[in-house]
C-alpha cells in the first residue's frame, strides 16, 4: 500500500506540472463551443444561409431542441472519448521513453505493478476532469444560447448516458496503455486508437458493432429502437474484457519485460 501511494503521488505531481493537461482541458471546452455555435446556426438558418457550407454542417442536429443537443453530446463524447482518452493514456504510459526517465523510476524501490496501477489511476482522474468539462461546458453554451425544450427528464436522462458512455469509453483506455509500454512511446497507441475508431465505423455498418469493444460506447448513445444499433449482454462482456486484457497485459510486460 505504502508502494502504491508513493507512486500515486509522484505521478500526480508530474500531471500538475504538465502542460498537456491544460492543453486537453482547453481542447474539450472547445468541443461544445463548435457545437453551440452549430446549434445557434441550425436554430437562425437566415444567419446560416450567408455562411454557405456551415450551414450545411448545422443540419446535423435532429432537432434543434435539448433532446437533439445532448444526443450529439453524447456521440461526440463516444467518438471524441476514444481519441482524446487514447492519447492521455498514451502519453501517461509512454512519456517515461519520450523523456527518458523510465531507467530512473524502474530503479526506485517500489513495484512495478504499483506504477502501472497509479497511472492507471491517473488516467482515469484525467479522464474524468475531461468528461466533466466537456459536459458542463456544453451544458453551459446550450443555455447560454437559449436552446428551446430544456426539461428535467430530458437532462437527467442524457446526463445518465452521458456519463455511462463516458466510462465505457474510458474503460478502453487499458490496450491503450499496453500498446504504449510495448512500443516504448506514444506513437505506435495513438494509431492504434485511431484504427480502432475507423474499423468501429465499418463494424456497425455491417451490423457487427455489438460486438466491437470500440463501437460499444457509440451504440450506446443511439436512440432505442433504430434498427440494427443495439447492445446485448454479450456487449458489456466483450468491453470489459478486452479492458480487463489490456490491464493484466500492461501489468505482465511492466513486470516481467526488459525495459533497459
Amino acid at each position: 500500500m505504502k508502494n502504491l501511494s508513493a507512486t500515486f503521488v509522484t505521478e500526480m505531481m508530474k500531471l500538475r506540472r504538465s502542460k498537456i493537461l491544460l492543453i486537453t482541458v482547453c481542447l474539450f471546452i472547445f468541443i461544445p463551443l463548435m457545437m453551440g455555435l452549430l446549434m445557434l446556426l441550425a436554430q437562425h438558418p437566415e444567419i446560416a444561409s450567408k455562411l454557405g457550407i456551415v450551414a450545411a454542417k448545422a443540419s446535423f442536429f435532429r432537432e434543434n431542441t435539448w433532446e437533439g443537443y445532448f444526443e450529439i453530446l453524447n456521440q461526440t463524447m463516444a467518438a471524441i472519448g476514444v481519441i482524446g482518452f487514447g492519447f492521455v493514456t498514451s502519453w501517461v504510459f509512454g512519456r517515461e521513453y519520450i523523456e527518458h526517465t523510465i531507467t530512473d523510476m524502474l530503479a526506485l524501490p517500489v513495484s512495478r505493478s504499483s506504477i502501472v496501477v497509479s497511472k492507471f489511476l491517473i488516467v482515469t482522474i484525467w479522464c474524468s476532469v475531461l468528461i466533466f468539462v466537456l459536459f458542463f461546458a456544453g451544458l453551459a453554451i446550450g443555455l447560454f444560447i437559449g436552446i428551446p425544450g430544456w426539461s428535467e427528464e430530458v437532462f437527467y436522462h442524457s446526463m445518465h448516458i452521458f456519463i455511462v458512455t463516458s466510462y465505457l469509453t474510458v474503460l478502453l483506455s487499458t490496450p491503450v496503455a499496453f500498446f504504449a509500454s510495448i512500443s516504448r512511446g506514444i506513437i505506435a497507441p495513438i494509431g492504434f486508437v485511431i484504427l480502432s475508431l475507423i474499423m468501429a465505423q465499418f463494424v456497425a455498418i455491417i451490423g457487427l458493432g455489438p460486438y466491437f469493444p470500440w463501437a460499444i460506447p457509440g451504440i450506446y448513445t443511439i436512440a432505442e429502437g433504430t434498427e440494427g444499433m443495439y447492445l446485448v449482454f454479450a456487449s458489456y462482456i466483450i468491453l470489459v474484457a478486452t479492458s480487463i486484457a489490456g490491464f493484466i497485459g500492461t501489468i505482465v510486460w511492466w513486470r516481467y519485460a526488459d525495459q533497459h
